[in-house]
């Protein structure tokens, strides 16, 4: 498998943070908290890294510019995460290998985690593997839906769900991996045809699948590592577990 890249998703603001500082810059034990991001992205193999700023980016350009494998793609405007992966294609180049999409306030994940998604990506010969973890705390979360074989088909938001799909523990951690020329031929058909008004990554699994690509769902994470930073009481939480976990050694 050539080797993977992986874009992280950090051009958000921070209206909930209620802070003027960007979101993935909030420390998390003395550091930005996306540092752990481009931690586990490393861990997990990823050679190229391109980190996608919006909000304030050149103040996150800047603390992070420290980082020589890292490269920045701007996104102007927020249109969504498909939005935000369109961003990077410039800097990924003419890319072949697998790309990792993480999101840059989770804080949390782990790079065993991550690379049991490209593993599954080269096992299953697949165009994208979606990460998922289980939960009971599924309140808010995309589930992820299967057939009666257990294969996946497709994720379905709270808002949009059927009571039955309401009840699903199975949910979306908003990690991916794709192959990359995969990725792209799959956003350039992402519509923004919801609610928001805006482009959904996760509209990317189901094209692929419409187009005869094969696409599965790995559970290779669990919960906390999906865990997104958006307010400062689920800050303190994450310092906590973070805290907990090197406790255990």
């Amino acid at each position: 498998m050539s080797e993977a890249a992986a874009v992280i998703l950090a051009a958000g603001k921070s209206k909930r943070m209620k802070s003027e500082l960007p979101k993935v810059l909030h420390p998390v034990l003395g550091r930005p908290m996306v540092e752990y991001v481009l931690d586990a992205a490393r861990q997990a193999g990823a050679g190229r890294i391109v980190l996608v700023v919006g909000h304030q980016a050149e103040r996150v350009q800047a603390t992070l510019q420290h980082h020589p494998d890292v490269q920045f793609a701007l996104q102007a405007e927020q249109l969504g995460t498909g939005h935000a992966v369109m961003c990077a294609r410039e800097a990924l180049g003419e890319l072949n290998g697998p790309i990792l999409v993480l999101a840059g306030d989770t804080p949390l994940l782990r790079g065993e985690s991550i690379a049991g998604l490209l593993q599954a990506l080269q096992h299953e010969q697949a165009a994208c593997i979606v990460g998922t973890a289980k939960t009971s705390q599924n309140e808010g979360l995309g589930r992820i839906v299967r057939d009666a074989q257990g294969e996946f088909l497709r994720i379905v938001e709270q808002r949009d769900a059927t009571p039955e799909e309401q009840a699903i523990t199975e949910i979306n951690t908003g990690c991916f991996a794709f192959d990359g020329q995969a990725l792209f031929t799959a956003l350039d058909q992402v519509k923004p045809e919801n609610a928001q008004g805006e482009y959904y990554l996760t509209d990317c699994a189901e094209i692929l699948r419409t187009m005869g690509r094969r696409v599965a769902a790995a559970c290779t994470l669990q919960i906390q590592e999906a865990m997104g930073v958006n307010t400062q009481d689920q800050l303190a939480e994450v310092e906590q577990v973070m805290r907990s976990q090197k406790a255990a050694g």
